[in-house]
């Protein structure tokens, strides 16, 4: 079988001819395109079919998938239309690579799905390409899958901040999680009331321009959609999310609920170490902080006999630890009269513990305890641990990239490995 009749198989160009195929000096592998005969040209600008005005003296090169690791390029000499609509002269509009890009569009699909498999520098390197030819082919793909891409069945969000290069650098992520559907929907720079604010504004007017675009009859508001949010108990998202989306069944997160618990919990065992220590007593609690924290479950041998001889001592701290433990029958209740019963009781002993620490958590749960409730409200399905693994997907996602430092190539990362976005379509997927 030819190379041409393979080529034949995998690709469709109408109006043109695949025809004559050689290697050059350079092991590249060049095969000729010609327009079919007395066949018009695409306008660049508006793509009507029109006359063409002449045609470029040298051929123009198209880099395509490699076969048997050979690059292969695509040899065409592009012409110029004579078009009426635009009242002007344009260089045609081919369909194997969009706007003045020297990559086929093809090729740019292939290496964005293999960038989902591997590194980008890994990806340059297997396929003897350049990273910044992949990073432009992973735009390509994610900015057709932004365009394509439908907000109609979305009805649970998931809002969280996600810390990112040295200091204080977060971004602000927002995600579908939908029992049918869990995506990456929007990604904002740090997490101030005004980027959570510009991110609801950035999804409710893309889905106003999709509705307007398709026509719909019975237009529908996205936020008005937007049954269910889940958060954590970050002032700027809980005052956002109260103006923008008062309808929704708010719920505060039980993970980052249980890690103000851990944080209060080390915050009295630190304080009661440095006591002990400055009265002369022996360090009992040295070497304890895991103990404390892990749960029962997985600690190890040697942790659990200590901590079994630290509960039968008359210490603030295990006082604190008996109050975290007795806590967590809070999340095994079923109806929210019965929890919101409990919570109150639990509430009301650790304000008279005398324990500082464990009295703000008190506060704090008092404060917010119509969101915390919504979580049985909502039938315990759903939660921001949907978020904090795709935060973990992520993560490696950063990992992957290898070379980026500016938002717009970490975003573009970000949606390619999380938005599940719609891909240019195709006639054959090279693997």
């Amino acid at each position: 079988m030819r190379v041409i009749t393979v080529l034949n198989r995998c690709t469709e160009f109408k109006r043109f001819v695949l025809e004559g195929s050689h290697l050059d000096g350079h092991g590249r592998l060049m095969v000729g395109v010609r327009p079919r005969r007395n066949s018009k040209a695409a306008c660049g600008s508006c793509g009507q079919l029109s006359p063409t005005y002449d045609t470029a003296p040298e051929a123009r090169q198209f880099e395509f998938v490699p076969l048997w690791g050979f690059p292969v390029f695509l040899r065409y000499r592009m012409r110029r239309v004579s078009c009426k609509t635009c009242e002007r002269v344009v260089v045609e509009k081919v369909p194997w690579s969009t706007g003045k890009h020297h990559l086929t569009d093809i090729y740019r699909c292939f290496l964005a799905r293999w960038a989902r498999k591997l590194s980008w520098t890994e990806v340059a390197r297997s396929f003897q390409t350049s990273w910044d030819k992949v990073y432009h082919s992973v735009q390509y793909v994610v900015e057709y899958g932004l365009a394509h891409r439908r907000l109609d069945q979305v009805t649970a969000l998931g809002v969280d901040e996600i810390q990112f290069g040295k200091g204080h650098q977060y971004l602000t992520l927002l995600y579908q999680i939908d029992s049918h559907r869990r995506r990456l929907l929007w990604m904002g720079e740090k997490r101030t009331k005004k980027t959570l604010d510009d991110g609801f504004t950035a999804l409710e007017q893309e889905h106003q321009r999709k509705q307007e675009a398709t026509g719909e009859q019975e237009p529908t508001s996205f936020l008005g959609q937007i049954a269910i949010i889940c958060s954590d108990i970050w002032k700027a998202y809980l005052t956002v999310i109260g103006l923008r989306l008062p309808e929704a069944v708010h719920i505060l997160d039980r993970f980052h609920i249980m890690q103000h618990f851990s944080k209060a919990l080390d915050k009295v065992r630190a304080e009661e170490t440095r006591r002990l220590k400055a009265e002369g007593y022996d360090p009992v609690l040295s070497k304890s902080r895991w103990c404390f924290l892990k749960r029962q479950e997985n600690l190890t041998d040697q942790q659990g006999l200590k901590l079994d001889e630290l509960l039968q001592m008359n210490l603030r701290t295990v006082k604190a630890y008996l109050l975290k433990e007795d806590f967590q029958r809070f999340w095994h209740y079923t109806y929210p009269a019965w929890a919101e019963k409990f919570l109150r009781r639990w509430c009301f002993r650790t304000m008279r513990s005398k324990i500082e620490p464990m009295k703000d958590i008190a506060k704090m749960l008092r404060r917010h305890q119509g969101p915390i409730l919504n979580w049985f409200r909502a039938k315990k399905q759903f939660n921001n641990g949907i978020v904090e693994g795709l935060n973990l997907k992520w993560n490696l996602t950063v990992r992957k990239a290898f070379g980026f430092r500016t938002f717009n190539a970490l975003q573009i990362a970000s949606f390619h490995q999380l938005g599940d976005l719609p891909v240019p379509p195709a006639t054959h997927e090279f693997y």
